[in-house]
C-alpha cells in the first residue's frame, strides 16, 4: 500500500510541473492567435517580476514554509491519523476540496475588496495593467500564506493521500492562468457554472461598481447565486489600479505596510 502511494506521489511530482508548463505554452499560443485585447505584448511591463520573483522565487519559498507549518500542525495534533477522507474515491476527494476551498475563496475575496486592511494584501494582484496568463501570479506573500494554508491544511489533516496536494495545486495553477489569460473566450451557458476570462477580466477592470464583482475563482455560480456576477457585452475600460502602484517585487511587497493610504 505504501509503495503504491509512493508511486502515485512520484508520478505527480513529475506530472505537475509538466502539466503546468505545457498549459502555460498553450495559453501563450492562444493569446497570440485569439487575443481578447489585441496588441498586448507577451513581455509586457512587469513580466520578469511576475515570472521570476512571484512565480518562481516566492512560490518556492512559501511552499517550503507553508508545507513545514502544516507538517508541524499535523505532528502536533495527529489529525491525519483519523483518516476522515482516506477511504473516499480520489475523484470525490478532488471535488470536495475544489468546491469547499472555492467557496471559502469567494467570501475571503469579497472581504479583501471590502475591508481596507485586507485590500492592502490584495491590491498588488490588481496592479497589473495588461492582464494575461501570468498576471495571476502577482499576489502578496501574506495573501498567499493565508489562502494556501487554509487550502492545504485540511487536505493533510483530513487524511487525503500525499498526491492530493499536488493534484489540487496543479489545478489551481492551470485554472489561475486560464482565468487571467488574454484569450477571446466565448463559453456561453458554461460561464454560469465555470469561471473563465470572460468574467474575471471584469474583476480586474480599472473601474467597477461598489466593492467589485466576479469574485469566483474556479466556479462562477457563487457570483450568480450571491448577486455579484457582472458580464456585460462591452469590454472593460482598462485594467489595473486607478492610483499609482510601485514597480518591482520588493517595493510592491513593502507597499502593503505603508503608513498612509
Amino acid at each position: 500500500m505504501l509503495d503504491k502511494i509512493g508511486e502515485h506521489l512520484s508520478d505527480w511530482k513529475i506530472l505537475s510541473p509538466v502539466i503546468i508548463a505545457v498549459s502555460a505554452w498553450i495559453y501563450i499560443g492562444l493569446e497570440r492567435l485569439f487575443p481578447y485585447d489585441k496588441g498586448q505584448k507577451l513581455f509586457r511591463k512587469g513580466w520578469f517580476t511576475d515570472f521570476f520573483w512571484y512565480t518562481l522565487v516566492q512560490s518556492y519559498v512559501l511552499g517550503l514554509v507553508i508545507g513545514a507549518f502544516i507538517q508541524w500542525v499535523d505532528a502536533t495534533t495527529g489529525a491525519s491519523r483519523l483518516g476522515i477522507v482516506t477511504g473516499w474515491p480520489l475523484w470525490l476527494q478532488v471535488a470536495f476540496f475544489l468546491v469547499t476551498h472555492d467557496f471559502y475563496i469567494y467570501w475571503f475575496h469579497r472581504a479583501q475588496h471590502k475591508y481596507p486592511l485586507l485590500w492592502r494584501l490584495h491590491e498588488a494582484h490588481h496592479s497589473v495593467k495588461d492582464v494575461d496568463w501570468l498576471a495571476g501570479s502577482r499576489s502578496h506573500f501574506l495573501e498567499i500564506s493565508i489562502n494556501q494554508t487554509i487550502e492545504f491544511l485540511p487536505i493533510v489533516l483530513l487524511g487525503a493521500p500525499p498526491e492530493m496536494a499536488l493534484i489540487k495545486g496543479t489545478i489551481d495553477a492551470v485554472w489561475g492562468m486560464y482565468i487571467h489569460s488574454n484569450i477571446n473566450v466565448r463559453s456561453g451557458w458554461l460561464q454560469k457554472i465555470i469561471n473563465g476570462p470572460e468574467m474575471h477580466r471584469w474583476h480586474h477592470s480599472r473601474e467597477y461598481i461598489g466593492d467589485g464583482m466576479n469574485y469566483g475563482t474556479k466556479f462562477a455560480f457563487w457570483d450568480w447565486i450571491f448577486g455579484t456576477a457582472h458580464l456585460p457585452k462591452e469590454k472593460p475600460p482598462g485594467y489595473g489600479l486607478s492610483e499609482p502602484f510601485p514597480d518591482g517585487f520588493f517595493r510592491q511587497t513593502a507597499y502593503a505596510f505603508r503608513r498612509n493610504g
